[in-house]
């Protein structure tokens, strides 16, 4: 028998936490590509858009299954925190790992219950003090919307409490002990910590709006800072709160189209896509939304590509999750199940994907490129808001340039990190042996 030093634990533990958070993580390409595809022709402005498109248009059968198609994907993504919360509890309990799932999602319905409830006794809600984007639904309950974070914070918290307190006396006189105690434990602990996020969640919602007027003034620098910020925000939730304010208000823009006053991006987009006497698409309307497509489309599969040529172990496995999830990407412009894959794989990845990301938006915006967007930047909105639009109204040939060298930057720098990564984690972990010494038999 042989011991290892205990500095290799808490390498152990990140592994197993990994590959926890990367359950939920497998069913998003299928329900990306989806959401992505339903999404985009259930828009009634591209298919108004396009004569050929009149097949699908609201009230036919072909526009019924997009429906339903999006439908389906956007009941995975809108319950992804609770997908994680469930996920992660089950693949770090010990043993038991069914009641480990249901003690999460009890934990994480109790803990949103308690925000929606102190949420309408505070009347936050009906006063409009919170910024717009940071209340989602919960099975119908309005709550704080804190992304797959919050869903992470039941599945560990869970996690711990199921393996300390599964192992308990058995019998009649103790049906609520052992395992039947950890779905009541979590309820009580996920009270507290639901009234704890009441408190602090909104300030880092304020927090995360109020940076908006701080981008507006970055001139070009705030092109760089929102598409880097926009990523950055998103697993906690709060990229809706920051992005808010640019799509919708004024803090976007205000633009004078055909006699009309439009406020926000995506209203002043939507118009001039629209209007027959706008022979440019506007590159400051779109300055938030080109610098998308090249890394949606280019430089996160060049980062799949990486970690695929990276894996030495289980890589037919890999190779066919990281296909599917570049699939959804390129396609449909859905990036999380790549995009997470890099944050839970190593977090280092996904702080530089933040910054490739704000880097593209700069690029784009310098170009000049006119492409906006419907949904999220895939192949799809690229065709009907650029090639169809024409290279004369969006320049959206710069896209697949800017695009091609982003699919190498993400492939030959990840691949440099990986290694990196691995060269240190193998340093960590790979100490010397320490053997025990045997302990003699005891003669009687």
């Amino acid at each position: 028998m042989t011991v290892y030093s205990t500095s290799a634990a808490p390498r152990g533990l990140m592994r197993k936490i990994g590959r926890a958070l990367m359950l939920p993580i497998a069913v998003l390409p299928a329900a990306g590509l989806l959401l992505g595809i339903g999404r985009i022709f259930t828009n009634t402005t591209v298919i108004g858009s396009y004569d050929f498109l009149a097949a699908i248009a609201p009230g036919s059968v072909g526009y019924a299954i997009f429906t339903v198609m999006a439908g389906v994907g956007s009941a995975i993504f809108e319950n992804l925190p609770l997908l994680f919360a469930i996920g992660v509890a089950q693949g770090l309990a010990d043993e038991e790992k069914g009641t480990a799932a249901l003690s999460a999602a009890v934990a994480f319905l109790v803990m949103h219950s308690v925000i929606g409830v102190l949420l309408q006794v505070s009347g936050s809600i009906a006063d409009g003090s919170l910024p717009d984007g940071s209340i989602a639904e919960v099975f119908g309950l309005k709550t704080l919307d804190m992304g797959i974070f919050g869903g992470i914070i039941v599945g560990l918290g869970v996690a711990r409490l199921h393996n300390n307190h599964s192992a308990g006396v058995s019998g009649a006189r103790s049906f609520f002990g052992g395992l039947r105690s950890v779905p009541v434990i979590s309820a009580g602990v996920y009270v507290a910590i639901g009234i704890l996020a009441f408190f602090v969640w909104p300030l880092a919602a304020e927090a995360a709006y109020s940076l908006a007027s701080l981008t507006v003034k970055a001139d070009n620098g705030g092109v760089m800072l929102y598409g880097f910020l926009d990523r950055l925000l998103m697993p906690f939730g709060l990229e809706r709160v920051f992005t808010q304010p640019f799509r919708q208000t004024s803090t976007g823009g205000i633009a004078l189209i055909d006699g009309v006053k439009y406020h926000g991006l995506e209203n002043i987009f939507t118009a001039e896509l629209t209007s027959p006497s706008i022979t440019a698409i506007s590159p400051t309307t779109t300055r938030f939304m080109s610098g998308l497509y090249p890394f949606v489309m280019f430089g996160l599969p060049g980062g799949a590509l990486a970690l695929y040529c990276s894996a030495d172990k289980r890589k037919k496995a890999a190779g066919g999750f990281l296909f599917f999830a570049s699939l959804a990407a390129i396609i449909a412009g859905v990036t999380e199940p790549l995009e997470y894959t890099f944050l839970f794989f190593a977090p280092v990845l996904y702080l530089v994907h933040c910054i490739f990301a704000g880097a593209s938006h700069l690029i784009t915006f310098i170009l000049r490129t006119g492409v906006g967007t419907t949904f999220s930047g895939g192949l799809l909105d690229l065709l009907f808001c650029g090639i169809l639009q024409g290279n004369g109204r969006t320049r959206w040939v710069m896209i697949p340039v800017v695009g091609a060298f982003y699919f190498l930057i993400y492939f030959f720098f990840f691949s440099w990190i990986i290694r990196r990564y691995e060269s240190i984690n193998s340093k960590a972990v790979d100490l010397p042996k320490v053997k025990e010494t045997a302990t003699p038999p005891v003669s009687e």
